[in-house]
């Protein structure tokens, strides 16, 4: 099994297509289905199931791909560990996000770190709650924030360290009746219509269960795919909406005001995860300290 026959197997499986693999790839499409036919005919099974011009991922198939996909990635940080090791402040941080971090946390985190490591990069991503933490498991990236932290006795493979604990704040209409108070409880809106996420997003099942043990379900008037989309119908007066204080920092929409919930358990914790097998790199290392450094100088300023 050669090295170039695993390239061209995961860019065929990915694309789903030999031609746009080998264009991909820079060579010629002949190349490519012979490097196939030559893993296929040494490992003694079929791989893909051509359909014309397309093919498919056999059983087994994606079997193999989900093992070379991780040792492919674990050979790329092995490389950067190597090149990283003499100069650590100038390697590739890899990592992932939800999008709600992605207006102000991310960037502040990364402007105060470059102040200090000018040199080094990053390679970023957003995903949902359930691909961050698969995407750490796999070797896709190998840092992610993540809100809320999961409990790790369900989520195995993983590592990280819960950085901070966040308010989750009332957006409502500037002309809603509560729209002058100082804080609320959580059950004075059990009467109004709630904007919320899709249920593809764990965010919303946390704005659910707030509801459920204020003694309510909310009353769902419409979804949307972000955390602005929610801005969005709250600022058209479409419903009111629980919203992360860190997504209205320097963003909150004129139509609207962000009230406090005086109920202690409406948080959500955030922090950042790791594979439990494999090693950061040492530029991710340098990086994952300063996370920590930097969030128990704050909480230490809250306290």
């Amino acid at each position: 099994m050669e090295f170039r026959q695993i390239q061209y197997f995961l860019e065929v499986a990915r694309r789903e297509h030999v031609t746009e693999a080998a264009d991909a790839l820079h060579v010629a499409q002949s190349s490519v289905s012979r490097q196939i036919f030559n893993l296929e005919d040494e490992l003694g099974v079929e791989l893909f199931v051509r359909e014309g011009r397309n093919v498919k991922l056999t059983t087994i198939g994606k079997i193999f791909y989900d093992r070379m996909h991780l040792v492919m990635n674990m050979i790329d940080d092995a490389k950067r560990e190597v090149k990283e090791y003499t100069s650590p402040d100038k390697g590739t941080v890899r990592i992932a996000f939800p999008m709600s971090m992605a207006a102000h946390t991310i960037p502040t985190i990364i402007h105060s770190f470059r102040m200090r490591y000018p040199e080094v990069k990053f390679q970023m991503t957003s995903a949902p709650h359930k691909d961050l933490i698969n995407g750490v498991v796999k070797g896709d990236f190998n840092l992610a924030m993540v809100a809320p932290m999961p409990n790790k006795n369900k989520v195995r493979k993983i590592k990280g360290t819960t950085l901070f604990t966040e308010k989750i704040v009332a957006l409502l209409p500037s002309h809603h009746p509560l729209a002058e108070r100082e804080s609320i409880m959580l059950r004075e809106l059990k009467d109004d219509f709630f904007v919320v996420l899709s249920e593809s997003f764990v965010f919303r099942d946390q704005v659910i269960q707030a509801c459920n043990n204020a003694g309510f379900s909310p009353k769902i008037a419409f979804e949307g795919e972000d955390i602005h989309a929610l801005k969005g119908l709250v600022s058209a007066s479409l419903g009111i909406a629980l919203i992360p204080e860190m997504t209205l920092i320097d963003n909150t929409p004129r139509p609207t005001v962000m009230i406090p919930i005086s109920d202690a358990n409406v948080t959500r914790t955030v922090g950042v995860i790791y594979s439990s097998e494999r090693k950061l790199s040492p530029t991710e290392e340098v990086f994952y300290q300063f996370l920590l450094e930097t969030y128990e100088r704050l909480n230490d300023f809250k306290n």
